[in-house]
């Protein structure tokens, strides 16, 4: 081991083996037993070490302790041709035989001329979403369709997307969740299966779209030789009209009871049994709506074909539960219990199979209405008689009167543009509760809601304006918390309550509603309560260095208790929020809070970096090494290094636990700054062996290096991650996230949550008392002719309001900020990258910055315009 400067003294230890010799060859001093002081600038010593002894499934481990720079690494990692080099530590450590100085070793590493991967994504040109769809996964997915706040859902597929399905096309009504059983299944999970056109072939020309892009209406095209079959489908109403007055809901409890994972004690149990025969009988069922046109396009006659719905049949379609009744169009179990209404062309149909012969240029429209579970004949013969093309501008203005009240964001991209308003409609399809003041239960993809998981789903509602369904949504958690304070919901996850603390303090941040404040003030510091009495059973000298003062726990799905830095960091920020959100109605209660919050923040950081000091270093693409840490104190090092043999592999990656659950979440949950550099260690080592194209692996929206990037104003890796993370998860076409990439997890809303929250985080971010604007837009978005508008979106400040205009043709880009908020930011720091780099020549309206390419207003009094020339 050598330095690069002296003095330096420490001492090592091998964990896995014993030092038989020890020498300093560089410099003057003292070494024994592992203890050093080398005096001077020249700093070497030696180490021989016998592994005869060591145990089968451990790595030899050596760790240097020093005042400055503690440092760890593999034994058997050393190697003279690829010497352990820490440039931030000035240290390298390699064979005794590689008799070159530190100096030597720094310049033969720097004359490769190799980047790290960071460096690379830096050097190439911005990510962009064509680029990333060419080298990720495609993952069509199925679409839900409902009503919102309803839990009576329907999934709807064609052949082949989303991979299954391949013989069929389908619809499934849901209960969120789970399938919809039917006793005449012997309550098997129901799903009709249909076919437009002759079948499966060689080619399979289908294509999907969401109307104008965004609405949750479902277009789709299959070309069938020269037979084009185009759909619409969309949920509503049985009978009644659907609009803002007439859409009910579910009851929380109920949809709870619907998502996988959810967690019910004896009381919220024996109250959902009372609600769900009311709930699941109701007058009135909700209805998938389908029509098929099919058009000729051949310059002769052709046939079209058309097999109506039929429950759950299989490849020989021999299902027997059911019966076709001609002369009305009717499926049904019985009589008495319709499942499907059809008409072709308007009358009844009156084959299951049909060829109908078009003329060429003419069409044959085929219709089926199927109610979420069967209805009586009586209400069958109503609900035949619907019109469809009433029924779709119905739904087509009830989903753009949700839009409409939402603040409104416009980007010049069409593809985010429309992203970021069927997002906001996604999440609101699946938020269930009772209209219009019930609890809302904010659900993510099949699952029920979690502290953790939930938070993006209602931090971008109140992103754009929607704090009322954000506080309704935020009530669940206080609806369900145990009489202890202790917040819990899903799989036994223990981080929820310090996660569900930090929503409520962002909801206080976007509205500084006092009276909603004193309200839940009880059930907060009943929370709060429950984490002090947990930290102070953590307060014992058995865990000095090893996670004394932190909390233990389940993190996330892996049955792991350790006292994780995730778990700790929910915790810390959730704390700290309580403290802000009293500061003025109880300063007293707040001063006494803040003042615990900084002991566990205290203590959070002595283990993290206790941690870091344990943990091998690894090497990067450019030669050098960096520091790594575990996502927990009780182990060494990333868990996917195996300093000791284990099974770390799940969902479907081994560095899940590492990258998912990580030490980098400490950065998002302020316990570590963005520039400290141990973040910027843990960005490095997270990037090279945890990400592909600098997105994490498996579930990726867990990974939160996307955000801290952005904090670092380190924008191309932000959009590497950003742009690589949506086109190899999203759906292409109708833009339903996944949760995985395996297609496990439908309509994903945690995952899409996360995708919007970046999405706010690039166009506007608060600091402090400062509001920045566009830190992470592409360049190419300030192309002549391109513009960008927010319009009313919540921030900390209040609502703001910008519109930023590319005119640079005629050599300027023209930015005006508007706000009315009694709130108002101290200053603004808007950001506008040239596409092309360029610096301007001038700027009037604010201070340039040109190294960040930013426009600081100091003083901002509610209006600015700012023009930018070049």
């Amino acid at each position: 081991m050598e330095w690069k400067e002296g003095p330096v003294d420490g001492t090592i230890a091998v964990d896995g083996g014993t030092v038989i010799h020890e020498a300093i060859v560089k410099g003057s001093g003292t070494i024994s037993q592992g203890s050093f002081a080398i005096d001077g600038r020249a700093a070497r010593l030696t180490i021989s070490v016998d592994l005869s002894s060591r145990a089968a499934n451990k790595k030899p481990i050596v760790t240097v302790s020093t005042d400055n720079h503690p440092f760890s690494f593999f034994l058997l990692d050393v190697h003279e041709q690829y010497p352990i080099y820490i440039p931030a530590y000035g240290v390298m450590v390699t064979e005794q035989t590689d008799e070159r100085s530190y100096e030597q070793i720094e310049r033969d590493t720097h004359a490769q001329g190799l980047l790290n991967q960071l460096q690379k994504i830096e050097a190439e040109p911005e990510e962009n979403f064509e680029n990333a769809a060419a080298c990720t996964r495609d993952l069509p997915a199925q679409t839900w369709l409902g009503l919102s706040r309803d839990i009576r859902i329907f999934g709807i597929g064609f052949r082949g997307v989303g991979g299954e399905e391949l013989l069929w096309d389908w619809v499934q009504p849901r209960f969120h969740g789970f399938e919809t059983a039917l006793t005449e299944l012997e309550d098997q999970a129901v799903r009709y299966r249909f076919m437009l056109g002759r079948g499966i072939g060689c080619v399979e020309n289908i294509s999907r779209r969401l109307e104008e892009g965004v609405l949750p209406i479902l277009h789709s095209t299959i070309v069938d030789d020269d037979i084009t079959y185009r759909t619409v489908s969309f949920a509503s109403y049985e009978s009644n009209p659907l609009n803002e007055q007439t859409l009910r809901g579910s009851h929380y409890l109920v949809a709870d009871g619907y998502g996988f994972g959810h967690m019910l004690n004896e009381e919220q149990t024996a109250k959902r049994e009372q609600l769900l025969p009311n709930e699941l009988n109701p007058d009135e069922e909700t209805v998938l709506y389908f029509r098929a046109t099919a058009t000729n396009t051949a310059r002769v006659p052709r046939y079209a074909w058309f097999k109506n719905p039929v429950p759950n049949a299989i490849m020989m379609n021999n299902d027997k539960h059911y019966t076709f009744d001609n002369l009305s169009g009717f499926v049904q179990y019985s009589s008495d219990r319709v499942c499907c209404v059809s008409k072709l062309n308007g009358e009844p149909l009156t084959e299951e199979e049909t060829a109908i012969l078009i003329l060429p240029g003419e069409t044959a429209v085929f219709e089926f209405f199927l109610p979420h579970r069967p209805i009586s004949h009586l209400r069958a013969e109503r609900l035949i008689k619907q019109s469809f093309s009433s029924r779709l501008e119905e739904c087509r203005s009830f989903w753009k009167g949700k839009l409409d009240r939402a603040a409104r964001i416009r980007v010049p991209e069409q593809r985010l543009d429309e992203m970021i308003r069927a997002g906001l409609l996604h999440l609101d399809l699946v938020s269930y509760g009772i209209e219009p003041e019930g609890t809302i239960v904010p659900t993510i993809g099949v699952y029920t809601a979690i502290g953790s998981e939930s938070a993006p789903i209602i931090q971008f509602m109140e992103s754009m304006g929607g704090h009322d369904v954000a506080a309704r949504s935020l009530q669940f958690f206080l609806d369900k918390q145990h009489e202890d304070g202790f917040i819990q919901n899903f799989g036994g996850y223990m981080l929820e309550t310090g996660a569900a603390l930090w929503s409520f303090g962002e909801h206080y941040r976007y509205t500084r509603d006092e009276v909603w404040l004193a309200q839940i003030k009880e059930n907060l510091l009943k929370a709060y309560d429950y984490i002090v009495a947990w930290r102070e059973r953590n307060r014992t000298e058995q865990l000095r260095g090893k996670g004394y003062g932190m909390l233990e726990g389940k993190t996330a799905d892996p049955e792991d208790p350790f006292h994780s830095f995730m778990l700790n960091g929910y915790a810390y920020i959730g704390v700290s929020r309580l403290a802000e959100m009293l500061a003025a109605s109880d300063p007293v209660k707040a001063a006494q809070i803040g003042e615990f919050a900084e002991e566990l923040k205290t203590n959070i950081r002595e283990g993290f970096h206790q941690a870091m000091a344990l943990s091998p270093v690894v090497p990067l693409a450019d030669g050098t090494w960096v520091p790594t840490a575990p996502p927990w104190v009780e182990h060494r090092g990333p868990l996917s290094l195996y300093a000791e043999s284990a099974k770390w592999l799940t969902h479907g990656s081994v560095v899940a636990r590492d990258s998912l659950l990580g030490p980098l979440y400490l950065v998002f949950q302020e316990v570590l700054q963005a520039d400290e550099q141990s973040a910027q260690f843990l960005l490095q080592f997270h990037n090279e062996l945890m990400c592909m194209r600098n997105v994490a692996l498996s579930q990726p929206y867990y990974s939160i290096h996307p955000f801290v990037h952005l904090l670092r104003g380190e924008v191309k890796p932000f959009l590497k991650a950003y742009y690589n993370g949506f086109a190899g998860l999203a759906d292409r076409e109708t833009y339903t996230f996944w949760e995985h990439y395996w297609h496990a997890s439908p309509h994903k809303t945690h995952e899409e949550g996360w995708f919007l929250l970046q999405t706010r985080w690039m166009l506007y971010m608060e600091s402090g008392r400062t509001l920045n604007l566009l830190p992470g837009i592409p360049r190419a978005w300030l192309e002549h002719g391109k513009s960008i508008e927010l319009n009313e979106v919540a921030t900390y400040f209040g609502p703001i309001s910008l519109h930023v205009e590319s005119q640079l043709e005629k050599g300027v880009i023209i930015a005006r900020i508007s706000s009315s908020s009694d709130r108002k930011p101290d200053s603004l720091c808007l950001r506008i990258p040239h596409p092309e780099g360029r610096k301007p020549f001038g700027v009037t309206g604010g201070t340039y910055a040109a190294g960040r390419e930013t426009v600081t207003v100091e003083r901002f009094t509610g209006s600015a315009e700012i023009t930018l020339h070049f």
